[in-house]
């Protein structure tokens, strides 16, 4: 019996313990399969899916072959992401045949009804209303109010232990190798209330840690005027800190380095938010950064980040960054090494640039040759992980905190130190003592060894 592909496959909503659903439907339950693809935002818009649905009485099956009809969230970002959406979709019809397509390349509808013909429906990112109505139009809902109970908390795809909390979705900036405006439109915050009602929830479930995401983390409430409603205001200081006074972690992703972002680590120097900062640089070159329509001030961000870590010196800071963009010079490429060098991030991500259809980037002249960005990608890499590796070394002897993703059978503990969000940082493992944790454990542990990316310690002294 298949099963269904996803990635990250850990955000699989097939894995039975993770998803917060009955593992079996009851005799005639209408039943949909859900093949979750792209980023933890597209994820997040999966778990609504799915809890409306299993309000609604649907099932939700493990593999194609048990569902009467299957959901798949496409991811669209890049023209990599959107083969792979359609194989995703293609497989999907291969082993079920009834397939109903939503995200971010749904808005693409032309694109992907021109590869696979025969699905059912095709719906944008977010449009929550058209999924569910393309759904009961396949697979009519028969509830039974004494059976299909959903938890206050709704289906999560992710652990018990932790969670994504969406604030906002869409953003206002402009970047020229972007089209996510285009899929998901102009920043919409949600209403302060509505992001810490929803925290509470989550909390009182048993989740351990908030991870805050959306497009534009920084931006959260301008549209809104950061206006106040029911005593939480809409700006993105505020609302760290009425959701570090819930007792769980809290981590905030995609931040943009606005000035104002400097209030946020007083909040982690107090231990409200996670001393951990998700900032999309992208790069380091001025006349770069400009082509890329980004804000061009690579030495100040050094500035910001000496100020960061002057008042709060444990702060983790993560980045991305693109190599190859169009009309990258030898020499803009090298200033960007000599940045990360002196920025020494935490945790990097690289991406070789790639044409995105409708991106505005693919009209710049001087496109870097493939073989260029790859040698540039592996050089950028290897700086990377050797600023990492020292880093790690580093923390050897050190006393830290850390929170249980697994044990497994063997009673080893995969755990993550307050300096790693789940799926794309680095893990600490314990070898030896750990049988009697469970995830979602917050315990202290000495670091006993580092590698490249990961680090190894024992529980207590």
């Amino acid at each position: 019996m298949a099963g269904m592909s996803t990635n990250p496959p850990d955000l699989r909503p097939d894995l039975a313990p993770r998803a917060r659903i009955a593992d079996t439907a009851r005799p005639g339950q209408p039943t949909i399969g859900m093949v979750s693809l792209g980023c933890p935002k597209a994820l997040v818009d999966s778990e609504r899916i799915l809890t409306r649905l299993r309000a609604e009485g649907y099932a939700i099956s493990p593999d194609y072959a048990g569902a009467n009809a299957v959901i798949v969230n496409t991811c669209g970002f890049l023209d990599s992401a959107k083969a792979e959406s359609l194989q995703a979709i293609g497989e999907a019809l291969a082993e079920n045949g009834r397939v109903i397509v939503t995200g971010c390349l749904g808005a693409e509808p032309d694109y992907i009804i021109g590869a696979h013909p025969s699905v059912l429906a095709v719906t944008g990112p977010h449009q929550y209303e058209q999924v569910l109505d393309a759904v009961h139009g396949v697979v009519p809902p028969d509830p039974d109010p004494f059976v299909d109970l959903l938890p206050a908390s709704g289906v999560k795809l992710t652990p018990r232990h932790y969670s994504y909390l969406k604030i906002s979705e869409g953003c206002n900036h402009k970047c020229r190798f972007c089209i996510i405006p285009d899929m998901r439109g102009r920043l919409a915050s949600r209403p302060a209330h509505a992001v810490v009602r929803e925290a509470e929830k989550l909390v009182e479930a048993g989740v351990r840690e908030l991870l805050v995401i959306s497009q534009d983390t920084s931006a959260y409430g301008v549209d809104l005027k950061h206006a106040t409603d029911r005593g939480h205001r809409a700006h993105i200081t505020d609302l760290a800190r009425d959701l570090g006074q819930l007792g769980a972690w809290v981590r905030l992703h995609y931040v943009y380095p606005y000035p104002h972002v400097r209030e946020l680590i007083p909040l982690m120097a107090e231990g409200l938010v996670l001393p951990y900062l998700d900032i999309p640089f992208q790069h380091a070159h001025p006349d770069t950064l400009r082509r890329m329509a980004r804000p061009a001030a690579a030495a100040k961000t050094l500035d910001e980040i000496a100020a960061w870590r002057r008042d709060c010196p444990d702060i983790a800071l993560r980045s991305t960054f693109i190599v190859g963009y169009p009309g990258e010079t030898e020499a803009e490429f090298q200033t960007l090494l000599d940045w990360l060098d002196a920025a020494q991030l935490d945790r990097v991500g690289c991406f070789q640039y790639e044409n995105v259809a409708g991106a505005r980037s693919n009209a710049l002249p001087d496109h870097v040759p493939e073989e260029v960005k790859q040698d540039r990608w592996t050089r950028f890499m290897e700086k990377a992980q050797a600023i990492s590796e020292a880093k790690l070394a580093a923390k050897v002897g050190q006393r830290l905190l850390v929170i249980v993703d697994e044990v497994d059978e063997d009673g080893i503990a995969t755990c993550r130190t307050q300096a790693d969000a789940p799926e794309i940082d680095g893990c600490l493992f314990i070898d030896d003592g750990a049988e009697g944790l469970a995830p979602g454990d917050i315990v202290t542990v000495t670091v006993d060894e580092a590698g490249a990316y990961d680090l190894w310690g024992r529980l207590g002294d």
